[in-house]
């Protein structure tokens, strides 16, 4: 649907913006809910899933840095 149509009508904009809402509350409600989480940081892993190292970290810092 193109955007330009979507207002032209205030009842499809209201259902595109009920739409838009629903998909953030969707994502955003995604988290588990049943308390086993803790607020501790979780420990940061590369793609592989091992542990990134303090020295790595560092390294993506500086690349980071020199973009």
């Amino acid at each position: 649907m193109r955007t330009s149509s979507i207002f032209k009508s205030r009842w499809m904009a209201l259902i595109w913006a009920a739409g838009i809402l629903w998909f953030a509350w969707d994502v955003a409600g995604s988290a588990p809910q049943d308390g086993s989480s803790s607020n501790n940081a979780a420990e940061a892993t590369d793609a592989t899933g091992a542990p990134v190292t303090v020295e790595q970290e560092k390294q993506f810092e500086q690349a980071l840095n020199q973009l």
